[in-house]
């Protein structure tokens, strides 16, 4: 699926303790850790110009000086100005593994739009294992790097101080993940991301401007139209949604599907609608559920029970709350979709815009 194999055998210890590490024909100097989760990591790191790749690297040996991440980069609006980078390391246990990441670097590669992140380079590589004989390997994945954080690390430091977004940056983050998605969307066959949350939104303060706002991480990405036609294919669907879709984003489709149903695009619809909570009020609009006693998360979002939050003045327009509703319908036939959304966001920017 696009994956090549590069000559980073002996870099194991040096991305854990700090050190160099070789994609491909160019070089990186980990600068820090910036976080992890499962069997990921990503690191800060710096680009080492005009060197030699070591003799182990898919070059066959050969000695080269490198002309840089430069040469490789087709747009070069995503080169950094002082050559930091995002490197995504990924611990990879079994042929499985192996097959999602392959499948992520290949929906990765399918995309080129502003906001989403790109993928600049990419490398798989065995590595020995602990046990006697035993291979795995490892995924190592270059993406530009926005030190703002996540949508989610923003609104919980925000929160932490009682403060909001205003109108307009809800309005022109949310507008920029539509825009976003409309690209997933568009591509023949289409794509669902299948994962939109804070947590996958990167953001990037401007000065005297809205945040750029970038989605992230396409591990979930699939051809957005599924038939289901029997009970075995809706819980093997339902079995899919539940590792790779976050349950209080998660579509009702995909927490209960019919026997006989027609998937599409508009699972994200509804992960959007929910991101869109978000951004004003910090969580899913269903969040509330997993802290009530007897609470149920599925039940809350199989029948749209959304709980605002209470107070005597709302800090956004009562028009931003309905917009959610619109998104928010349990049955999908009946949910708009990015066109009508992108329609409808720009109404709301005109109308609320100082």
């Amino acid at each position: 699926m696009g994956c090549s194999f590069s000559g980073l055998n002996a870099l194991y210890d040096a991305v854990n303790g700090g050190g160099d590490v070789w994609i491909n024909e160019n070089r990186f100097r980990i600068v820090r850790q910036l976080g992890e989760g499962g069997f990921a990591y990503v690191y800060l790191v710096k680009e080492v110009v005009n060197v030699s790749p070591p003799a182990s690297s898919s070059s066959g040996g050969a000695a080269a000086v490198s002309g840089g991440l430069s040469k490789k980069v087709k747009d070069k609006s995503h080169l950094s100005v002082d050559g930091t980078y995002a490197m995504k390391k990924v611990l990879i246990q079994n042929n499985e593994q192996l097959e999602l990441v392959r499948e992520e670097i290949h929906v990765s590669s399918l995309f080129n739009h502003p906001n989403l992140l790109p993928l600049l380079d990419h490398a798989i590589i065995s590595v020995k294992a602990t046990q006697e004989g035993s291979w795995n390997h490892e995924a190592y994945l270059l993406f530009p790097v926005h030190l703002d954080g996540t949508l989610l690390d923003n609104s919980a430091a925000m929160k932490s101080k009682k403060e909001f977004f205003s109108t307009t940056d809800v309005l022109q983050i949310f507008r920029q993940l539509c825009a976003g998605l409309k690209n997933m969307h568009n591509l023949d066959p289409p794509y669902a991301h299948n994962d939109v949350k804070p947590g996958n939104v990167l953001l990037t303060h401007r000065q005297g401007k809205s945040p750029l706002a970038i989605l992230m991480d396409f591990g979930s990405a699939r051809p957005a139209k599924r038939q289901i036609r029997s009970r075995s294919e809706a819980l093997q669907l339902q079995e899919w949604a539940s590792e790779h879709c976050s349950a209080p984003f998660r579509a009702p489709e995909l927490w209960d599907c019919p026997s006989h149903a027609d998937i599409d695009e508009r699972t994200d619809i509804w992960s959007l609608g929910c991101t869109l909570y978000a951004i004003m009020y910090g969580v899913s609009p269903f969040e509330y559920a997993l802290g009530e006693s007897g609470g149920s998360l599925q039940l809350a979002i199989v029948n749209a029970q959304i709980k605002w939050p209470a107070g005597p003045k709302a800090p956004y327009p009562e028009a931003l709350h309905q917009f959610v509703i619109w998104m928010l319908q349990p049955q999908a036939a009946v949910r708009p979709r990015i066109d009508d959304i992108i329609i409808h966001v720009d109404k709301l920017i005109s109308k609320f815009s100082n």
